[in-house]
């Protein structure tokens, strides 16, 4: 990779201050940087680096004002974080492209279909009728079922497994170990306390722009379909349970779990080690701070909430600040009980 400050700043519709001319060749960190590097500054608290950096060229927001002097090229652009992660996305697609061809060692069912720059691994498993899009990369070690269907330009990466009739969409990433379709989590209780299987018939629908990280469970539905709407973006270690609908731009973080038959509406935010009970509706734009309980709906468009029982962050917090006095309020009870013992006795 080598381009010029004048070239980045033409593909981030940017604006170049210093030398237009001078060649970046690698990515790095601002308090990092080295000559031939380029780097970002979006967090105030960094500026100082820029200053010291020995990165060629720094990307920075348009309203960055310097307090003194510095060596490197600016380009000054609307939003440098996202800028950043234009570049990211770019080198990383040129990287990946260089990828093509059906391994030697993978099984491809003669009934599959697998469209233009496909890229298929060593011992990957692709079954019958199976169809993959234009410029899919499929890595080493990964399983895809009978009847599954993947759009184009989606990065399937090693052990990740794609089980029979599920559907992805274009531009989805699977992460390594994620699974797609696995059993609903279906039994039904007997009279002998023992539970009966209950076959899980549906699929599992990711629609375009999806990502699942590393070791995310999606489970098929028992009938009809899991549905992942577009623009959901599922961090490492979250399991979504069967029937369960995931509105479009929602994000969730790390060990998330979703039960059975929920609907999320659009754009919400879960933080870390979410539990949400089934059955429930939770409304767009909906936001729940890390190891939240959400036992009943949440029907509110864009609320906060937190704690198991999850409510209102605020009404939770005010509640925060009793609950860390108990101690030293269960002292003053006790006295209390004491002196009105006291009293009672003279």
């Amino acid at each position: 990779m080598k381009f010029s400050a004048q070239q980045i700043a033409a593909l981030l519709n940017g604006e170049v201050v210093g030398d237009a001319n001078v060649i970046v060749h690698t990515l790095n960190k601002i308090e990092e940087g080295e000559r031939g590097g380029l780097s970002f500054l979006s967090n105030p608290k960094y500026n100082h680096h820029l200053y010291t950096t020995q990165a060629s060229v720094v990307i920075v927001g348009k309203d960055f004002v310097p307090e003194k002097e510095f060596s490197t090229t600016l380009i000054k652009v609307d939003d440098a974080y996202g800028a950043f992660a234009t570049i990211l996305q770019a080198y990383e697609k040129s990287r990946q492209e260089q990828k093509t061809g059906v391994s030697k060692l993978a099984f491809v069912d003669p009934s599959a279909s697998l469209g233009k720059g496909v890229y298929v691994g060593e011992y990957v498993y692709i079954g019958a009728n199976v169809q993959i899009g234009d410029g899919t990369k499929i890595y080493p070690q990964v399983y895809i079922g009978d009847d599954v269907k993947i759009g184009h330009d989606c990065f399937i990466y090693p052990g990740a497994k794609i089980l029979h009739q599920c559907v992805l969409g274009n531009e989805c990433v699977l992460h390594a170990g994620a699974v797609i379709g696995s059993d609903g989590f279906g039994f039904a209780p007997q009279k002998d306390d023992d539970f009966r299987k209950v076959p899980q018939i549906g699929n599992v629908v990711l629609e375009d722009r999806v990502d699942i990280g590393a070791n995310t469970t999606i489970d098929r539905a028992t009938m009809g379909s899991t549905i992942i709407r577009r623009g959901v973006k599922l961090d490492n270690l979250v399991q979504i349970a069967h029937n369960v609908e995931i509105g479009e731009n929602t994000v969730m973080a790390s060990m998330c779990g979703v039960s059975g038959s929920t609907k999320i509406g659009k754009n919400c935010m879960f933080g870390g080690q979410v539990g949400v009970a089934g059955h429930l509706v939770i409304a767009d734009g909906v936001k729940l701070a890390a190891m939240s309980g959400v036992a009943a709906n949440i029907l509110k468009p864009n609320s906060v909430e937190m704690g198991a029982p999850s409510f209102s962050h605020k009404p939770f917090l005010h509640s925060y600040v009793y609950f860390r006095k108990l101690p030293a309020l269960a002292e003053k009870i006790k006295n209390l009980e004491k002196e009105l013992k006291q009293l009672k006795t003279k």
